[in-house]
């Protein structure tokens, strides 16, 4: 467990959410092509292997692309293959329930991508194409604009639903405690990434590994940094849920959060922090990127669930607010980070507290170094848009 001190300074006057004026009133496209869905040879795949949600998941999923023929996005690989373990002989197996008390690293290294090999070495029939692109809102009424950033509204709220909800004032609170505020955990903890910096990809290759400097979790180790810094007590819970089962990862990781929700009533945010899997219809893995200082960075994708009436989550309203405040904090911090937040009809632990968010950092598309990059800024950005909370 990795927890900060005091707070060793406040910054800033509380911000509220900004928001444009106007109404946009519009209802969403829902998805009825789920037959053209299937034909479609890289989700067929999917569909076989999916582990949890089977065909209900996978047409919520996938609806707002199959509407649009965009890329395929998801939260795991078009086809899950077996991980890649790098536990040596003398670790065991299966990871323990918790593996919380992580070393404090008062610095975090991004790591370099290596140099790319020749397409040569790879099999003719594992041969794949990656694809470079940068997520933006279009003109669709799908998306709402904030002060900075949009929110994509995938729900049957009308747009001017969503802003009556976003005008409200932001609940979650810092409070000047040494207690630990944010819980990052891991859902499917061995989500990784491409091992080079190209446009062409080995098929063959898993994007899972089980060592914590090559996976999801060093993701997490850069934001806990980056609010460990500006004084934010924390906790990063590195348990990996989905080895060796992927199924159940997030009953697994459910009973995760209680725990620490449990011994700490302090905790107000909880970070699901993810990778997507984008792929275009053609299969092409699409490789989410801005430039920012001049580096190449991977997008990020905040999700925010919205209940139908069915998914018994009292404070999704809450958690959107959340999302929205941090969305446009990052965008004003760092134009192009963030792709439009998700806002939709999905739970993903976001029942059990009112500042829960699942956060994906790019896709198996992207080089490690870049979803890194992308994690130190998020962390900037969450840290500040909760320190704007504080009391004054």
């Amino acid at each position: 467990m990795r927890r900060s001190g005091r707070f060793r300074r406040l910054l800033g006057t509380a911000a509220s959410i900004a928001v444009l004026a106007g109404s946009l009133a519009a209802f969403p496209a829902l998805s009825t092509a789920l037959g053209s869905f299937l034909g479609k040879a890289a989700a067929a795949s999917a569909m076989l292997q999916l582990p949890e949600g089977g065909m209900a998941y996978l047409q919520n999923r996938f609806q707002d692309d199959l509407v649009q023929d965009e890329p395929i996005s998801a939260s795991q690989p078009q086809a899950e293959k077996p991980i890649q373990s790098a536990i040596s002989a003398q670790e065991p197996s299966i990871p323990a329930q918790s593996q919380a008390e992580s070393q404090s690293q008062s610095t975090i290294v991004i790591p370099q991508t290596p140099e790319s090999p020749s397409i040569e070495t790879i099999a003719p029939q594992n041969r794949g194409t990656i694809t470079e692109k940068t997520f933006t809102a279009d003109q669709s009424s799908l998306y709402i604009p904030l002060s900075a950033g949009y929110i994509k509204n995938s729900t049957s709220l009308s747009n001017q639903q969503v802003l009556s909800l976003l005008a409200q004032p932001m609940e979650l609170a810092l409070e000047d405690t040494d207690q630990p505020q944010v819980l990052i955990v891991h859902t499917h903890a061995t989500e990784s990434f491409e091992p080079f910096d190209r446009d062409f990809c080995d098929t063959s290759y898993t994007w899972r590994s089980t060592d914590n400097t090559q996976n999801v979790v060093l993701l997490g180790d850069i934001i806990a940094s980056q609010l460990e810094q500006a004084g934010i007590g924390m906790i990063h819970d590195t348990t990996q849920h989905d080895y060796p089962s992927y199924n159940g990862s997030y009953e697994r990781s459910a009973d995760t959060i209680r725990k620490w929700l449990e011994q700490y009533p302090s905790i107000k945010a909880v970070i699901d922090v993810h990778r997507d899997a984008i792929e275009s219809p053609a299969g092409n893995l699409i490789k989410p990127v801005a430039m920012i200082d001049g580096e190449k960075t991977a997008q990020v994708m905040i999700i925010a669930g919205c209940d139908d009436g069915t998914m018994n989550m009292p404070d999704w309203e809450r958690n959107l607010r959340w999302a929205a405040a941090l969305q446009s904090t990052a965008e004003t911090m760092y134009p192009g980070l963030t792709r439009p937040v998700f806002f939709c009809y999905r739970k993903y632990n976001m029942d059990l507290t009112g500042g829960s968010l699942l956060i994906e950092f790019g896709s198996h598309g992207n080089t490690l170094e870049e979803t890194a990059r992308a994690a130190e800024y998020m962390g900037k950005a969450m840290a500040q848009t909760l320190l704007d909370t504080l009391p004054q």
